[in-house]
C-alpha cells in the first residue's frame, strides 16, 4: 500500500492524558492498574474483586453546550482525548488543505455508551399508560447504538466526510487504520482522523467476568502463572493523510493485515492461523521482511489461551532478535480501545527508542517464563533505534487485525 503519513496521534488512558504520559509510565514501570473502584451506590456494593485501568478526571469533564445532549461517560472521554496532543490543531490544518468534505472520521469501539443504556435501564420510569420508558434525559435513540461514539466525534469536530464506527470487539480501533487507508486509496478521502474509545461500566466486567476471563490480580500477559485479563478504559486518535512527498519526517502508516478465522466465538485457532495471517498481510503490504521489524506490541491479554496462541504465531514469523511485549500490564485491556492505544505505543517505540518490557511480575520482578513462548517475548525493556514497528490486535470471532508503523524520513523527531 502506499503509506500514508501521521500527521498527530493520541492517546488518553489509566496512565494520565496524552502521549508524554504514556511514555513516561512505560520508562518506569509504573502501572496505571488498580483495584476495582468502579461503580457507585449498589453498584459498589457488587464490584469485582479486580483490577482496572480507570482513566481518572472523566467524571469532571464538561462538554460544551452544544454538545451536552450527547453527554455520557464514553463521550466524554472521547472529548478528553480529543484535547490531547494537537490533535484538534491537526484537525484544523487538514480542514485547510482539504475541506471538511474530505476527511473521513473512522472510529472503533466494543461498547460505546451501553453505560448509559445500562443507567437508563435502572431509572426506568413509566408514560402515561403505565409502559416503561427511559427517563427523559436518556430517552436519546442514538446515544444507544454502537454509532454513538461516531456520531459525536462527528458533531465535536464538524467534519464532513464518510464518518464510520467500527464495533469488532478487541481490533475495532486497529481495523480502523485498515478502512481509512481504503477511502484515501480510492479518492473518496484525502485524510481520516481514526481512532476509538471504550469506557468501563457493568456489562464489561461482569460479562468478561462470566466468561471466567477476569483476573482477581494485575494481569500477567505471557507469564506461566497468568490466569485473566484486567480491563481497562481509553480514548486515543491518529491523524492520517495521504503522502506526498517521500522526505516527509512525519511517522507513517504502511501497512495492515486482517483476518477472521472464525473458529470460535471467544477462543482464538489453536494454532495461531488467523493471527499468523494476519501479522504475514500486513507485513507484505508494507513491503518489508519480518526482520524488518523491531518491536511488535503484541496483543497479549494475559489469558491462558489467547498469549500461548499468540507466542506460537509469532515464533512461527519471526527471527530471534524481534523484541515483542504486551504492555496491558500498564493500561488493562481497553477493548475496543485497544487498537488505537497500542499503535501510540508502537509509534512511541519508534520516536523514542525505547522498547518496553511487560509489567505485573511478582514482588521480585522476576518473571515465570511460559515455555510457549519463544526468545521474542521480551520481559525487559530495551532501548534502541528502530525502523518498523507493529500492533497486534486480535478480538472475539475471530476478527484479527495486525499494523505496520515506520519512521518517517528523518528518523525520530
Amino acid at each position: 500500500m502506499a503509506p500514508l503519513a501521521i500527521r498527530a496521534y493520541t492517546a488518553t488512558t489509566a496512565l494520565g492524558h496524552g502521549r508524554d504520559a504514556q511514555a513516561e509510565a512505560l520508562r518506569a514501570g509504573r502501572s496505571g492498574l488498580r483495584r476495582n473502584d468502579f461503580g457507585e451506590g449498589a453498584a459498589a456494593d457488587a464490584r469485582l474483586e479486580t483490577w482496572i485501568g480507570r482513566v481518572d478526571g472523566i467524571e469532571d469533564v464538561a462538554l460544551p453546550a452544544d454538545l451536552a445532549h450527547l453527554d455520557c461517560r464514553n463521550n466524554r472521554l472521547a472529548w478528553l482525548a480529543l484535547q490531547q496532543d494537537g490533535i484538534l490543531d491537526g484537525l484544523a490544518a487538514l480542514r485547510a488543505r482539504h475541506g471538511a468534505d474530505r476527511i473521513a472520521i473512522v472510529l472503533g469501539t466494543s461498547t460505546s455508551s451501553i453505560g448509559a443504556s445500562e443507567e437508563a435501564y435502572t431509572r426506568l420510569e413509566r408514560d402515561d399508560a403505565g409502559a416503561p420508558v427511559f427517563p427523559a434525559d436518556l430517552r436519546r435513540p442514538l446515544l444507544h447504538t454502537p454509532h454513538s461514539l461516531g456520531h459525536f466525534v462527528q458533531r465535536a469536530t464538524g467534519l464532513r466526510g464518510p464518518c464510520v464506527t467500527v464495533a469488532t470487539a478487541c481490533s475495532s480501533s486497529a481495523k480502523v487504520f485498515a478502512q481509512a487507508a481504503r477511502l484515501i486509496a480510492a479518492g473518496v478521502v484525502d485524510a481520516a482522523l481514526v481512532g476509538g474509545v471504550d469506557t468501563l461500566c457493568g456489562s464489561v466486567l461482569f460479562g468478561f467476568n462470566a466468561l471466567g476471563l477476569v483476573s482477581q490480580h494485575p494481569c500477567l500477559p505471557f507469564d506461566a502463572r497468568r490466569d485473566g485479563l484486567s480491563l481497562g478504559e481509553a480514548g486515543g486518535y491518529a491523524l492520517l493523510e495521504r503522502l506526498d512527498d517521500i522526505d516527509d519526517p512525519a511517522p507513517r502508516f504502511c501497512g495492515y493485515g486482517e483476518s477472521s478465522d472464525a473458529h470460535h466465538m471467544s477462543t482464538p485457532h489453536p494454532e495461531g492461523l488467523g493471527a499468523r495471517m494476519a501479522m504475514a498481510e500486513a507485513i507484505a503490504r508494507a513491503g518489508i521482511a519480518p526482520d524488518d521489524v523491531g518491536y511488535l506490541n503484541l496483543h497479549g491479554t494475559a489469558t491462558p489461551a489467547n498469549d500461548t496462541v499468540e507466542a506460537l504465531a509469532v515464533r512461527g514469523l519471526f527471527g530471534n532478535d524481534l523484541h515483542a511485549s504486551s504492555t496491558k500490564g500498564w493500561v488493562g485491556h481497553t477493548l475496543g480501545a485497544a487498537g488505537i492505544v497500542e499503535s501510540v505505543f508502537a509509534l512511541l517505540a519508534l520516536e523514542r527508542g525505547f522498547l518496553p518490557g511487560m509489567l505485573g511480575n511478582d514482588a521480585s520482578g522476576a518473571p515465570q517464563r511460559d515455555p510457549a513462548c519463544g526468545p521474542q517475548i521480551r520481559f525487559d525493556a530495551a532501548q534502541r533505534e528502530i525502523r518498523h514497528a507493529m500492533n497486534n490486535s486480535f478480538g472475539f470471532g475471530g476478527n484479527n487485525a495486525s499494523l505496520v508503523f515506520a519512521r518517517g524520513a528523518q528518523g525520530p523527531r
